[in-house]
């Protein structure tokens, strides 16, 4: 099974390959247009029966499900974590932060690994947004064209 797993791998990568690698495979729409269509046939299998989905096409209750609470979050926890937010800020070296959020730009524009300067960032207590609007510096915002 592992054989037959591995050669269906290296004949994916192969199509990728042929759309022009990653980047302009997501431009063309090729991963979307694979989503679709596994979905598709996901779907199919479900309407046939090929695929039993408990609750959903086998194995239904007769009974209405028993209703569940709606997560709020209460306005005391926004303004709780807001200002805890603000401590970090004050107590952290933001000069250190913004050394690592510099260096894990530079590592985006030489197309290195991030992993290391975005553990960096993490250390010197760099913000989950500050990362993002860093590297936005580099790759801007992504915007997903119309699936094909």
């Amino acid at each position: 099974m592992t054989d037959k797993m591995e050669e269906g791998a290296r004949e994916y990568f192969r199509r990728i390959e042929e759309e022009g690698g990653v980047i302009p495979a997501i431009k063309s729409g090729f991963f979307q247009q694979e989503i679709a269509d596994a979905a598709y046939r996901f779907q199919q299998r479900v309407e046939e029966r090929d695929f039993i989905w408990v609750g959903i096409n086998e194995y239904q209750m007769d009974e209405e499900p028993i209703p569940f609470r709606i997560l709020k979050i209460e306005h005391e926890a926004h303004e709780k974590q807001v200002k805890r937010l603000a401590d970090l800020r004050r107590r952290r070296d933001n000069r250190a932060v913004a050394q690592a959020l510099s260096d894990l730009v530079a590592a985006a524009r030489r197309e290195e690994n991030l992993m290391v300067p975005i553990l960096d960032a993490i250390k010197a207590y760099a913000t989950l947004g500050e990362m993002v609007n860093a590297l936005k510096e580099v790759y801007g915002t992504y915007t997903e064209g119309a699936a094909i």
